[in-house]
């Protein structure tokens, strides 16, 4: 095997110009296969990078209504809607999947908070001692809550930095007292994302698919939600998976045990339940969306290897008639049909081999270009690498199976006389 694979490149060798014109398909195919393949996966990547955030992994699980998250802002508790003891608590806890969980209250949108004559119009959060964690926030500046402002319904808020812009402009929060309805709460600190993330907004549907809320959060002791709004509301669950693709399972999981809480008896299809948004699910969506175009461009772009295959076959059919009296002198010499067979086939593989290597190259800088000049993510597939080269070699033996064959069975007789 070696000594035809040094034959095979000893031939492409002495005819680099011939061997270069023949490789120009697959190379070319390769090429364009690769740098597609790469923007699809980048692509691919930033869609579930804009929709998961900076990767905390963490599924919301609250009240739905008619696939829709049930708004409390403007309506009230649902008959049947228990509390969620402690038990269920712990067992959502200790799901293999979840890393950490947390209960929390929420208002998506409050108009009831005031500082002097500003308004905060964002959402409000009722948290436990674990939601910070979870959902990946740090305190930028202030303090957090203690464990007695968890426990003793304490009137202290903590905001982000959205919120902090929104009441106080460019006066310092901390220290400050803000009414949320009627009672006064004190600013003990500003929360921040632990790992901040900006979605990549490329068109006007990818801003209302991954924009949120733009007037920030506040969030107070989970204790404190009566003092707020006067009356209890249903507690969400927030679970952070152990890993992405955990989340649906983790959102299944603790909506289906939330749901044994509910004692609704009507099966109408306006009954209120436990659901976790499918994030992976719409991410899917929509990379099946970007996907279909780019898979044509994967098929045209492999009629240019079919191309090269057949210009592959060509030449080699080329090179049996310019080898005739060289094969007929090796089978003379004893050479089996066998031998004479593997020869070529080798010389064919080795040809669209090193086209395969030189396209795979092209297309990493091919793709590299494209993320410059369109500003589109890429992310290169060590496996469409390997696999684009075995392709290639594949190429080579299937187009170069008929050439190999005549030459192996060319009469040695006839092929000595071959001028």
């Amino acid at each position: 095997m070696l000594e035809n694979i040094r034959l095979s490149l000893q031939g492409i060798l002495s005819h680099k110009v011939r061997s270069i014109l023949t490789m120009l398909g697959i190379i070319i195919g390769i090429a364009a296969i690769i740098a597609i393949v790469s923007t699809i996966k980048g692509t691919n990547e930033q869609i579930k990078n804009n929709l998961i955030g900076s990767g905390n992994n963490a599924v919301a699980v609250q009240l739905y209504q008619n696939d829709y998250p049930y708004d409390f802002s403007y309506q009230d508790t649902p008959d049947g809607i228990q509390v969620v003891s402690d038990d269920i608590k712990k067992q959502i806890s200790e799901f293999d999947e979840i890393e950490s969980v947390s209960f929390y209250r929420t208002r998506t949108y409050c108009d009831n908070v005031y500082y002097k004559k500003n308004q905060f119009d964002g959402a409000m959060f009722g948290i436990d001692s674990n939601y910070f964690n979870t959902a990946g926030y740090q305190i930028q500046k202030g303090r957090g809550f203690t464990s007695n402002e968890y426990n003793n319904s304490a009137k202290v808020v903590i905001l982000d930095s959205t919120a902090v812009k929104s009441l106080f402009s460019s006066e310092d929060p901390i220290g400050q007292t803000i009414d949320i309805g009627t009672e006064p709460f004190v600013v003990i600190g500003i929360a921040i994302e632990s790992n901040p993330f900006e979605p990549v907004i490329n068109s006007e549907e990818d801003y209302w698919t991954y924009m949120q809320s733009s007037s920030g959060k506040m969030f107070i002791p989970s204790k404190s939600w009566s003092i707020a709004y006067k009356y209890d509301e249903p507690e969400s669950c927030l679970a952070k998976a152990v890993d992405t693709d955990s989340m649906p399972t983790v959102g299944k999981k603790v909506s289906d045990i939330l749901n044994t809480t509910i004692q609704i008896t009507d099966n109408s299809e306006d009954q209120v339940k436990y659901q976790s948004e499918d994030i992976l699910g719409q991410a899917k969506s929509l990379q099946d969306l970007s996907s279909s175009t780019n898979t044509m461009l994967i098929w045209i772009a492999s009629i240019s290897l079919l191309v090269g295959g057949i210009g592959v076959m060509n030449i080699m059919l080329v090179s049996v008639t310019e080898r005739t009296r060289e094969i007929g002198l090796k089978k003379a010499l004893g050479a089996k049909k066998r031998r004479i067979l593997i020869q070529f086939l080798t010389e064919a593989s080795v040809l669209t081999s090193i086209g395969g290597i030189i396209g795979v190259g092209i297309g990493i800088g091919l793709a590299q270009l494209i993320s410059k000049i369109a500003s589109v993510p890429v992310s290169i597939s060590s496996i469409s690498i390997v696999v684009s080269v075995i392709f290639s070699m594949i190429v080579g033996i299937v187009f170069g199976l008929i050439p190999s064959v005549k030459a192996s069975n060319l009469n040695p007789i006839d092929a000595l006389r071959y001028e």
